[in-house]
């Protein structure tokens, strides 16, 4: 019986016919939208997160707080529940400095809603920047008002998604790249004063 199992596991699979250059096309385009869906839901579930969270939802379903709501209803944990608020912050940040950046420029009669644009961003990139959002918020208006002030490029929808999306690139490379805090390697106070008072030691006569 294990015999015939393990030569049915090595039964080889009938060939597939070759993948043409159109048929991959067409799976990539499929892969692509299906990622853009996820990137918009991701931009969805963070605005009513945070106007949950703002409007304390949980306090008239009788819950004791935002975990523990999230953990009833939605059945996810405690860990989880921050990131969704880490998500929503993050985006929220961007949404302002794409306003201040837009309305700062020159075309600002033309340039796009903040809150209408889909940046493309996963949920991953917004974890990671919930922590230096401010850098993001102080990142974008300026790029936007550089591109602005110096004629050559619209403020369209497309290049104001690439300008956030490069520059929370920028802040997550940032993030990963810190360098290390030379304080932590200096010795302390203490260590300095006992390495200068200690006494000398003794040298030897010669014989």
């Amino acid at each position: 019986m294990g015999e015939h199992d393990e030569d049915q596991e090595h039964v080889a699979e009938p060939a597939r016919p070759p993948l043409t250059a159109a048929r991959a096309r067409e799976m990539t385009a499929g892969l692509r939208e299906a990622m853009d869906d996820v990137r918009r839901s991701v931009a969805v579930l963070a605005a009513r997160v945070r106007d949950a969270h703002a409007a304390r939802v949980w306090v008239p379903l009788r819950h004791s707080s935002w975990e523990s709501y999230c953990a009833a209803e939605f059945g996810i944990s405690r860990a989880q529940a921050y990131r969704l608020l880490d998500v929503a912050r993050s985006l929220a940040a961007i949404h302002g400095a794409v306003a201040a950046g837009t309305d700062a420029s020159r075309t600002r009669d033309s340039a796009p809603a903040a809150a209408a644009l889909d940046y493309g961003l996963s949920q991953r990139a917004l974890i990671d920047v919930s922590s230096r959002s401010s850098d993001v918020a102080e990142l974008i208006p300026r790029r936007l008002a550089t591109l602005a002030h110096s004629g050559l490029q619209a403020l369209d929808e497309a290049t104001v998604r690439a300008v956030v999306r490069q520059s929370v690139r920028d802040v997550r490379t940032a993030r990963h790249h810190r360098p290390p805090n030379r304080r932590q390697t200096r010795p302390s106070p203490r260590c300095a004063a006992s390495s200068t008072t200690s006494p000398p030691a003794p040298t030897r006569s010669g014989s």
